[in-house]
């Protein structure tokens, strides 16, 4: 299914998204056009595109909606996810994304954090060549620095026994919530929006990417390997130690902890051992829970913004979030 597909309902939206594609090509500008082509092949290779229709939907908030800005803000948005993604590839070794072949196996490591840098001052050019707001350009690097902080401390985390649900939120807070929050808060600031509602976008948005974590988790453990564009227990098996697997380990310290101290890379056996704990213990099921209530957190937040079109949309897509139909 293409990024199409999935907005086909909502022409505005999609022709907005084209626009972004387009907005973040004509940034990239390499004399070297070997180099040049090979990241526009990284960024044309992008997802369902969830962050800049945030950034697009909340923009309809206030009375100063601008359709340039906002999708400059969003293509913003968008360069510096995919940023995070090529790092994230270089730091899991992952041959693939999206069924392509990842940039550092096409080159190497070093060209690949070169470019995922490159994107990283992409974002910023086009942040700074349209907002009036030097506090919101303060605002999306400090974003930026809880992003880096979530991925450091994943880092740091791996292969460490998995005792702490507070832990992990506070990881995924910053590290994929953070990107979901000042989506929302840029649109909404870029709106007109009032200081109340600016910080319900933000809320709202962060407990869209609190449930869209978990459910990505979920799905490392549940999901079908060609559906979720990886294999299933992949982060486990590189020590990052998801949520179902820390309620499981919650219900069976001692059964889930021996498999963990088996030598590493985990074999075979021990994943299948410990997704059979997982379902034994109703990690997933515990999990499904705690999406859920940061579903209708995301709900109830979005209740009380203005009202508007977008709302409806909104409310589609973070119900459909939860069902992963997305």
């Amino acid at each position: 299914m293409t990024t199409y597909q999935i907005w086909q309902n909502n022409e505005a939206l999609i022709d907005d998204l084209r626009a972004v594609e387009e907005t973040i090509s004509q940034h990239i500008r390499i004399k070297n056009k070997q180099i040049e082509a090979q990241i526009k092949k990284v960024t044309n290779n992008h997802g369902k595109m969830l962050r800049p229709v945030f950034a697009l939907l909340t923009s309809q908030m206030g009375n100063q909606y601008d359709r340039d800005k906002s999708i400059a803000f969003a293509a913003a948005l968008e360069t510096l996810h995919m940023a995070t993604l090529i790092h994230d590839d270089v730091i899991d070794q992952a041959d693939t994304r999206r069924q392509i072949p990842t940039l550092h196996t096409v080159k190497d490591n070093r060209y690949a954090i070169y470019a995922g840098d490159y994107l990283f001052s992409i974002c910023f050019n086009m942040l700074s060549q349209y907002t009036e707001e030097l506090n919101l350009l303060n605002y999306n690097a400090r974003s930026m620095e809880k992003v880096l902080i979530g991925e450091l401390d994943q880092l740091e985390s791996r292969f460490t026994p998995p005792k702490s649900v507070k832990s992990y939120l506070s990881r995924i807070s910053g590290k994929t919530a953070q990107l979901f929050a000042v989506s929302c808060y840029t649109g909404a600031t870029e709106s007109g929006a009032s200081l109340r509602d600016r910080q319900r976008a933000y809320n709202m948005g962060k407990y869209i990417g609190m449930a869209f974590q978990i459910i990505d988790d979920i799905l490392d453990v549940k999901g079908d390997a060609k559906d979720v564009g990886k294999p299933v227990m992949a982060d486990i098996r590189q020590g990052i130690y998801t949520l179902p697997l820390i309620y499981s380990y919650q219900q069976q310290p001692e059964k889930v902890g021996a498999l963990l101290n088996k030598e590493t890379p985990f074999s075979d056996e021990t994943i299948h051992e410990l997704k059979a704990l997982i379902d034994q213990t109703g990690g997933v099921i515990a999990a499904q829970k705690l999406a859920a209530r940061y579903t209708k957190k995301a709900l109830n937040t979005l209740s009380k913004l203005p009202e508007g079109d977008y709302k409806a949309t909104l409310k589609h897509i973070i119900t459909d979030m939860l069902e992963r139909t997305l």
